[in-house]
């Protein structure tokens, strides 16, 4: 069985739009290893929940495995979608899919795509230090909260990646009508 996960990534694309199917949402990068583990310890915490349901089920308490197991359920649903978290592309726009929503964003709305040095988050936690952001620029309304940064949970030690889908996300924006720039 072959790992490539464990092989080198591969060099950056040299056209925005590697698939052939425009339409088809994809994320530019891979999911980093601190989003990775984070999903694997709660999918293995959610198999325990799964056995310890059926030795309850099997010790005679129904009400005590379906609590078990709904707790199960719930474990792998948030694994699940922790690991599809994160920026997606396709021709349509541009998707940021979070823990419990998802919000789609066309490209003829999007001004400006740029990637600035600034204070950033940790791993998501209040602690900030100085790094790099993905920022994306409205036409109208609010302004976007920030896409990536180089201290997030998928590319935190991995400095290559973040420019590698900074760059593409910047391709997928300048072939789509967005204007791109880095500050």
């Amino acid at each position: 069985m072959p790992l490539r996960f464990l092989a080198a990534e591969p060099a950056a694309p040299t056209e925005p739009l590697p698939h052939p199917d425009l339409d088809y949402w994809r994320r530019p990068y891979r999911p980093g290893p601190w989003r990775v583990a984070l999903a694997a310890l709660t999918l293995l915490i959610a198999a325990y929940l799964l056995i310890s349901a059926v030795i309850i089920a099997l010790a005679g308490s129904l009400a005590g495995a379906e609590v078990a197991a709904g707790a199960a359920l719930l474990g792998i649903a948030y694994a699940l979608r922790l690991l599809r978290m994160g920026v997606w592309v396709s021709a349509r726009g541009l998707r940021r899919v979070g823990l419990l929503t998802t919000r789609t964003l066309r490209w003829r709305e999007v001004s400006r795509v740029s990637t600035v040095q600034q204070p950033v988050k940790w791993l998501g936690t209040p602690r900030s230090v100085q790094g790099q952001a993905l920022l994306i620029e409205r036409r109208r309304g609010e302004p976007l909260r920030t896409l990536l940064t180089d201290h997030n949970a998928d590319f935190l030690g991995r400095p290559q990646a973040f420019d590698r889908a900074a760059d593409v996300l910047e391709a997928w924006a300048a072939e789509h009508g967005g204007e791109v720039g880095r500050a």
